[in-house]
């Protein structure tokens, strides 16, 4: 079986300083894989080089169809959620204009997996602050905005970057159970996690990040057993 996304001998840069050393990963339709390491190993420039906003070389096909030289908007039409790291919204528009924005044209042969009122009723405070700006949320709700906003894109595959980072506990439940509602209807996740909070209760595989190289990629069970992984590449134990 053909992965959704495979990426092959992948390299990147930050302008001229080099990021990813040639990168191998697999994800598979449906499947959430947590993909963790210390800070500075590559882990968000994968996910930026994946979506075209760095420069990169090598091989990433999704659903078959190379990502090479597309741009960041021909990458999200084909089936590719993101959610940045640092909550990218639009300040400006409301709660439900942001929503709106994240549309996506219907066009995949199929109905769309997500409503407004699924995003509303995994974040019941955004539907209490649809008319809200964006810009006067709490940097929780941006989160909720932030995730709902790429459920309504409706992806085929979500990468999602530190979801739960500063979050109070009964937020990163809802950010939790928003993924787990991703993976019960289909979607693929790529949850970037440095603690994996998450990670523990949803996903199937863990790949470990290391210098801008994958240095671990198994079962969750084979990461639990591998204490020597967690020490030198997570600085855990």
């Amino acid at each position: 079986m053909s992965a959704l996304l495979e990426i092959g001998g992948l390299r990147a840069w930050h302008g001229a300083s080099q990021a990813l050393f040639g990168v191998d990963l697999r994800i598979d339709a449906g499947e959430i894989v947590a993909l963790t390491g210390r800070n500075g190993s590559g882990r968000s420039t994968l996910a930026r080089a994946v979506m075209g906003l760095v420069h990169a070389e090598g091989r990433m096909r999704f659903a078959g169809r190379s990502l090479s030289g597309l741009r960041t908007f021909e990458i999200a039409r084909l089936g590719i959620g993101y959610v940045p790291e640092h909550r990218d919204v639009f300040p400006t528009l409301t709660v439900h204009e942001n929503l709106q924005l994240g549309i996506a044209p219907h066009h995949r042969g199929r109905a769309p997996r997500f409503t407004f009122d699924d995003a509303y009723a995994l974040f019941p405070a955004l539907r209490e602050r649809r008319a809200t700006r964006a810009g006067a949320l709490s940097g929780g709700e941006q989160q909720m905005l932030s995730l709902a906003r790429a459920l309504t894109g409706d992806p085929e595959l979500l990468i999602v970057d530190e979801p739960a980072e500063g979050l109070a506990g009964q937020v990163a439940a809802q950010v939790a159970a928003c993924l787990r509602m991703l993976h019960e209807r289909g979607v693929a996740v790529l949850l970037i996690e440095q603690r994996l909070a998450i990670a523990h209760d949803i996903a199937s595989r863990i790949a470990v990040m290391g210098h801008g190289e994958i240095v671990f990629d198994g079962s969750l069970g084979a990461f639990l057993q591998r204490d020597d992984v967690v020490r030198e590449w997570l600085g855990v134990g």
